[in-house]
């Protein structure tokens, strides 16, 4: 969804995932649009050595990166009497540590992107990098389903935001999250076919997020209109954060 966007924006992305055959399917459909350029990196974001593997690779191709949008998400749904202990160890390594261990080992290439002067400890910055964050509402809210290490993941992953926004914020990179309410994902598949009309019927604009909404968000905060926003977290969600019922 969102790296499409980018390509519409006649953008050089670069996309991850452990999965090669998706990557590069995926990659093929894209550069299809023969606007942008899309480039598949296969890395298993769960691994340390994949990350810093990946991190020389970029450096190798580029001078700089202007972007980084954190999207990678794992979930687990069980109920509580058998909850697992490996299902926080999975979901918060991915959901929350690695987005710490990608960001710290990519911020030369985004610091590498300012100007006038990447070494410049004051700024001014007119048009920062930024760093994009994929949450959930489900980190805002209670969900209704049992999927304790998401939520948490998801609401660690809203603060951790907040505090690159403040430390990093003064170096020239910006941090903000989008909170994302119901989407066609893979992740959101099942629970779609199974509930779909109750959670429409939760969203106050009655219908599930589309591909460019979360796109054309990220494309703002990519964007002059979003260089001074930092810290934020948008709900993307089309009011089911404010639609409760009695």
């Amino acid at each position: 969804m969102i790296a499409r966007g980018f390509i519409l924006a006649n953008s050089r992305v670069y996309i991850l995932s452990r999965d090669l055959n998706s990557l590069s399917s995926t990659a093929d459909e894209l550069n299809k649009l023969a606007l942008g350029t899309c480039i598949p990196l296969q890395c298993d974001l769960q691994k340390i050595d994949d990350i810093k593997r990946v991190t020389k690779e970029l450096e190798q191709r580029e001078k700089c990166v202007h972007v980084l949008v954190n999207n990678a998400g794992a979930n687990w749904g069980e109920e509580f009497d058998t909850y697992p202990d490996q299902a926080f160890n999975k979901v918060l390594t991915l959901n929350l540590q690695r987005v710490f261990t990608l960001t710290q080992s990519l911020l030369p290439l985004l610091l590498s992107s300012l100007s006038p002067s990447p070494t410049s400890e004051d700024g001014p910055w007119s048009d920062p990098a930024r760093i994009i964050n994929i949450g959930s509402v489900d980190g805002i809210r209670v969900p209704r389903l049992e999927t304790y290490a998401y939520s948490a993941s998801k609401a660690a992953l809203h603060q951790l935001s907040r505090v690159l926004a403040a430390q990093l914020g003064r170096r020239g990179v910006t941090s903000n999250t989008i909170a994302c309410g119901p989407f066609e994902s893979k992740m959101m598949k099942a629970t779609l076919e199974a509930s779909r009309d109750l959670i429409v019927g939760g969203v106050p604009l009655a219908r599930i997020g589309t591909p460019d909404d979360v796109a054309g968000t990220c494309l703002f905060l990519s964007s002059k209109a979003g260089a001074w926003v930092n810290g934020a977290t948008i709900a993307l969600d089309g009011g089911s954060l404010v639609g409760g019922k009695l």
